[in-house]
């Protein structure tokens, strides 16, 4: 039997994406940029040239990593942001958000150290993704970019899956469609 596929072409470069069910009446084409340097490599300048004047990159554990990174590399900056999903031991003080997203079953949390929040306060941030689709996450990441005392100027993602494609407040490559069964 053969797998459903979706053709993705973004940056230059071209993906055979599997359409994969997340419920009994939705499907999506699984797009994941760990392990793809290629995609990440080249969506980065592109990103790049659409975001406004920014201090500080975030993004939240963990595909977004990737992107972020190269995108820090792009701008010159020596460092960005990792909301991560569960508080860590070596955490002091962190500041904390309730997520849900469309790719996850459970309720999530989001947070940042004191020390990485206190390098947020007083910042002009772009949230980083790889992509955005209901926009609970991004939106969680922002309210968790305001709790820290930033303030968010840009949301950016290589993909807008499904209705996010319609947003005026992100910046996106290319439409991901959203399926159905």
């Amino acid at each position: 039997m053969t797998k459903e596929t979706y053709t993705l072409q973004v940056a230059g470069v071209t993906r055979e994406l599997p359409i994969i069910a997340l419920n009994d009446a939705l499907c999506i084409a699984s797009f994941v940029i760990l392990g793809d340097a290629e995609i990440v490599k080249k969506s980065a300048p592109l990103l790049v040239e659409r975001l406004p004047e920014i201090d500080v990159i975030v993004t939240a554990e963990a595909k977004g990593i990737p992107l972020a990174h190269e995108v820090a590399n792009e701008l010159g900056f020596g460092t960005y942001y990792v909301a991560r999903k569960s508080v860590k031991a070596y955490m002091d003080s962190p500041v904390i958000k309730k997520v849900n997203s469309i790719t996850t079953t459970d309720e999530q949390i989001l947070c940042f150290d004191a020390k990485d929040a206190a390098a947020i306060k007083g910042k002009r941030v772009a949230l980083i993704d790889d992509v955005i689709s209901t926009g609970e996450s991004i939106e969680a990441l922002a309210q968790l970019v305001a709790l820290a005392g930033g303030e968010v100027v840009a949301k950016a993602a290589i993909l807008a899956e499904g209705d996010a494609k319609l947003r005026e407040d992100i910046i996106f490559l290319e439409e991901l469609p959203l399926f159905t069964k």
